[in-house]
Protein backbone atom coordinates (compact mmCIF):
# COMPACT_ATOMS: atom_id res chain seq x y z
CA UNK A 1 0.00 0.00 0.00
CA UNK A 2 1.30 3.15 -0.96
CA UNK A 3 2.02 6.07 1.42
CA UNK A 4 -1.11 8.44 0.57
CA UNK A 5 -3.29 5.41 0.40
CA UNK A 6 -2.09 4.95 4.40
CA UNK A 7 -2.60 8.58 5.11
CA UNK A 8 -6.15 8.69 3.66
CA UNK A 9 -7.15 5.80 6.07
CA UNK A 10 -10.17 6.99 8.59
CA UNK A 11 -8.85 7.85 12.37
CA UNK A 12 -10.87 4.50 13.87
CA UNK A 13 -8.87 2.31 11.91
CA UNK A 14 -5.41 3.77 13.20
CA UNK A 15 -6.49 3.94 16.70
CA UNK A 16 -9.28 4.61 19.17
CA UNK A 17 -12.03 7.33 18.32
CA UNK A 18 -12.33 10.53 19.84
CA UNK A 19 -15.13 9.35 21.87
CA UNK A 20 -13.11 6.51 23.06
CA UNK A 21 -10.18 8.96 23.99
CA UNK A 22 -12.22 11.21 25.59
CA UNK A 23 -13.76 8.69 28.18
CA UNK A 24 -10.73 6.81 28.97
CA UNK A 25 -8.83 10.22 29.98
CA UNK A 26 -12.22 10.72 32.00
CA UNK A 27 -12.50 7.36 33.55
CA UNK A 28 -9.35 7.39 34.21
CA UNK A 29 -9.41 11.13 36.32
CA UNK A 30 -12.81 9.77 38.04
CA UNK A 31 -10.68 6.61 39.17
CA UNK A 32 -7.87 8.25 40.52
CA UNK A 33 -7.14 7.54 44.19
CA UNK A 34 -7.67 10.92 45.33
CA UNK A 35 -11.08 11.29 43.26
CA UNK A 36 -12.29 7.91 44.60
CA UNK A 37 -11.39 9.42 48.26
CA UNK A 38 -13.18 12.35 48.30
CA UNK A 39 -15.93 10.96 46.27
CA UNK A 40 -15.46 14.04 43.05
CA UNK A 41 -13.34 14.89 40.27
CA UNK A 42 -13.01 17.58 38.01
CA UNK A 43 -12.95 16.94 34.50
CA UNK A 44 -11.84 19.68 32.04
CA UNK A 45 -12.00 19.60 28.46
CA UNK A 46 -8.93 19.51 26.03
CA UNK A 47 -8.29 21.34 22.96
CA UNK A 48 -7.75 18.36 20.49
CA UNK A 49 -11.56 17.49 22.29
CA UNK A 50 -14.05 17.51 19.42
CA UNK A 51 -17.47 19.17 20.20
CA UNK A 52 -19.13 16.04 19.50
CA UNK A 53 -17.43 14.08 21.44
CA UNK A 54 -17.21 16.24 24.64
CA UNK A 55 -21.10 16.75 24.15
CA UNK A 56 -21.70 12.99 23.76
CA UNK A 57 -19.51 11.99 27.04
CA UNK A 58 -21.50 15.18 28.73
CA UNK A 59 -24.70 13.77 27.82
CA UNK A 60 -23.59 10.38 28.88
CA UNK A 61 -22.33 11.49 32.34
CA UNK A 62 -25.37 13.76 33.05
CA UNK A 63 -27.58 10.36 32.46
CA UNK A 64 -25.80 8.38 35.02
CA UNK A 65 -27.76 7.43 38.63
CA UNK A 66 -26.16 9.19 41.52
CA UNK A 67 -23.59 11.45 39.48
CA UNK A 68 -23.99 15.39 40.46
CA UNK A 69 -22.38 17.74 37.42
CA UNK A 70 -21.61 21.05 38.35
CA UNK A 71 -20.21 23.11 35.37
CA UNK A 72 -17.63 25.79 36.73
CA UNK A 73 -16.74 29.30 36.17
CA UNK A 74 -13.53 28.46 34.54
CA UNK A 75 -15.34 25.76 31.81
CA UNK A 76 -14.00 22.25 34.35
CA UNK A 77 -16.89 19.93 35.24
CA UNK A 78 -17.16 18.79 38.91
CA UNK A 79 -18.60 15.25 39.24
CA UNK A 80 -19.63 14.19 42.73
CA UNK A 81 -21.26 10.98 43.92
CA UNK A 82 -21.73 9.14 46.76
CA UNK A 83 -19.63 6.56 48.13
CA UNK A 84 -20.90 2.87 47.62
CA UNK A 85 -22.00 0.83 50.16
CA UNK A 86 -20.91 -2.37 50.87
CA UNK A 87 -24.06 -5.55 51.68
CA UNK A 88 -22.66 -4.93 55.30
CA UNK A 89 -24.58 -1.67 55.11
CA UNK A 90 -21.38 0.24 56.71
CA UNK A 91 -18.71 1.64 54.37
CA UNK A 92 -15.17 -0.30 55.14
CA UNK A 93 -12.26 1.31 55.79
CA UNK A 94 -9.58 0.49 53.41
CA UNK A 95 -6.29 -1.59 54.22
CA UNK A 96 -3.75 0.54 55.62
CA UNK A 97 -0.96 0.49 52.78
CA UNK A 98 2.11 -0.21 55.21
CA UNK A 99 2.21 -1.65 58.54
CA UNK A 100 5.11 -0.88 60.95
CA UNK A 101 5.90 -3.56 62.93
CA UNK A 102 8.56 -3.34 65.41
CA UNK A 103 10.69 -6.34 66.06
CA UNK A 104 11.74 -4.97 69.63
CA UNK A 105 9.14 -3.69 71.44
CA UNK A 106 9.71 -4.55 75.06
CA UNK A 107 13.20 -4.49 76.52
CA UNK A 108 15.80 -7.05 76.44
CA UNK A 109 16.49 -8.11 79.72
CA UNK A 110 20.50 -8.68 80.06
Amino acid sequence: MSKQQKKQRPQESRGMSDIDRLRLRISAMINGPRAQSLCQATIWRLESDSDQAWNQVMEELGETDGLVMNENEDGTVTLQWEAAIEDGGAVEEPEPEMVIQRLHEDRIPF
